[in-house]
């Protein structure tokens, strides 16, 4: 595989007769599409002071696909062939069956240019990105004694896109991205905790090299595991909690934002299924969906079906008006598509997805809002959390967390995890900080085995009664 830029309907397949097996498959189905795709990554990991990972992927294919009513044939290969297309039309073509569809309008092109398609891979040699990795290493352990292990991760990846739609409409586009991530281990009086942080976002290396960028991780990767190193056992209990901004929007990502994709609705498996126009949260939360914010780790110029991306007003001052959107589903929920049609790779199939799901800043300054706890929890960090769709129940463990006490930011706590239900958090916001943020660019999203990458974001927020899990006696 070459580095060449990725034309399939030059190297590997005749347009017109591409074009011709793609309408045979669609013929008498609602929608459907040849999606190809290349995609290039590496990832080098530098962990104690060697070189621990240091990995080169490279792989391409096609999917196809025929939607008939809630059906959808699949077919896709490695191969991108004449051969293997046919092989994959009449695979696709199964669950169109005797046909009696009425083909979906196009979606509409768009020229909206998010983010570089210059390889984030080629802003450095291998070599350099060794030396870079080096220099992190010997800055963060010069940074404290205490350290006694560093890990240092330089990541990066270009996804080339081409899709063809029966109508003829052909979309293409270079999809970047590149991160880079510091953790530590710190030691002291035998006791070990760690820290770490990172980011990126679809753009070059170049940027997350430079040295103002890459020390700073390291100093809040320190930060993060000294405060671990102070912190106590976690009290439990009902509380009111306080979230910090930016990556704690993580929260609303899994306990709401999964819940307004369009599947899940019209399946009414959501617990916000049938909700549309209600109140569902406190007054002046907005959320929002908006894949069109330039290079961020979650935003795509069309999705994976050639919708362009939009800013969808999920949330408006504690309403629900509207679902995340596929083709598919909109179809069948009589709705327009939301550009949230998103797949893993060619092969895997659309489905409404999240790009960037974030809430809109209000008019509180935070420190009144921590200020203004009795007796509560302020976290500003989250791990892994698991959520329940059909009833929205969530469980989050805290990364970095304090306790609140008459207004006072106290010992930070270890072990805290949040408990509750998104429908009844959002219903519980008593408090919304002017000083909304999105995350670092760290965020993936999983779901049915797919993953993707997003972004998050929220401004500090005051929410009461959230069941706290803690191990202090």
């Amino acid at each position: 595989m070459t580095d060449a830029p990725f034309r399939p309907f030059e190297s590997h397949l005749d347009e017109a007769k591409a074009l011709d097996l793609l309408r045979q498959a669609t013929s008498g189905a609602d929608d459907g599409e040849l999606f190809l795709e290349r995609k290039r990554s590496e990832a080098i990991v530098l962990d104690d002071g060697r070189v621990k990972t240091a990995s080169y992927d490279a792989s391409e294919g096609f999917g196809l696909r025929a939607v008939r009513g809630e059906v959808a044939g699949y077919a896709h290969s490695t191969e991108i062939s004449e051969a293997a297309l046919r092989r994959a039309m009449d695979t696709a073509r199964l669950a169109v069956g005797n046909g009696g569809g009425t083909l979906a309008d196009a979606p509409k092109g768009t020229n909206q240019k998010l983010y570089t398609d210059a390889d984030p891979m080629a802003d450095a040699t291998f070599a350099g990105k060794i030396d870079i990795l080096r220099e992190i290493d010997a800055y963060t352990r010069a940074l404290d004694p205490r350290i006694i292990q560093v890990s240092a991760t330089i990541a990066a990846g270009l996804q080339e896109v081409e899709i063809l739609r029966p109508e003829g409409l052909r979309l293409s586009d270079i999809r970047p991205m590149a991160r880079l991530n510091i953790s530590v281990i710190i030691e002291q009086n035998g006791r070990r905790e760690s820290g770490g942080m990172g980011g990126g976002g679809r753009y070059g290396l170049a940027r997350l090299m430079e040295p103002s960028h890459w020390q700073a991780l390291a100093r809040e990767a320190l930060r993060i595991a000294l405060v671990n190193l102070d912190a106590v056992p976690a009290p439990a209990g009902i509380m009111d909690v306080a979230l910090g901004a930016g990556w704690p929007g993580i929260l609303l990502h899994e306990a709401i934002g999964h819940g307004l994709e369009g599947d899940f609705n019209r399946k009414k498996t959501s617990a916000f299924a049938g909700l549309m126009g209600q109140q569902i949260a406190a007054k002046g939360v907005t959320v929002l969906d908006d894949g069109t914010i330039p290079d961020r780790r979650g935003s795509i110029s069309f999705d994976d079906e050639g919708t362009p991306s939009q800013r969808n007003v999920l949330i408006d001052d504690g309403k629900l008006v509207g679902y995340m959107q596929d083709r598919q589903n909109a179809r069948l929920m009589g709705v327009a598509p939301t550009g949230n049609g998103r797949r893993e790779s060619h092969a895997h199939i659309p489905m409404p997805r999240m790009t960037n799901t974030y809430m809109l800043g209000g008019t509180t300054d935070p420190a009144e809002i921590v200020a203004s706890l009795k007796d509560g929890i302020y976290a500003v960090g989250f791990g892994g959390g698991q959520v329940d769709i059909t009833n929205g129940k969530f469980v989050f463990s805290c990364t970095e967390a304090y306790r609140v006490q008459n207004g006072k930011i106290g010992a930070p706590v270890k072990g805290a995890t949040l408990i509750g239900d998104g429908a009844t958090a959002l219903q519980k916001i008593r408090a919304i900080g002017n000083d909304m943020a999105m995350d670092p660019g760290i965020g993936n999203c999983g779901k049915a085995g797919q993953w993707v990458p997003v972004g998050v974001g929220q401004p500090t927020l005051l929410i009461g009664g959230l069941t706290v899990g803690g191990s202090a006696t």
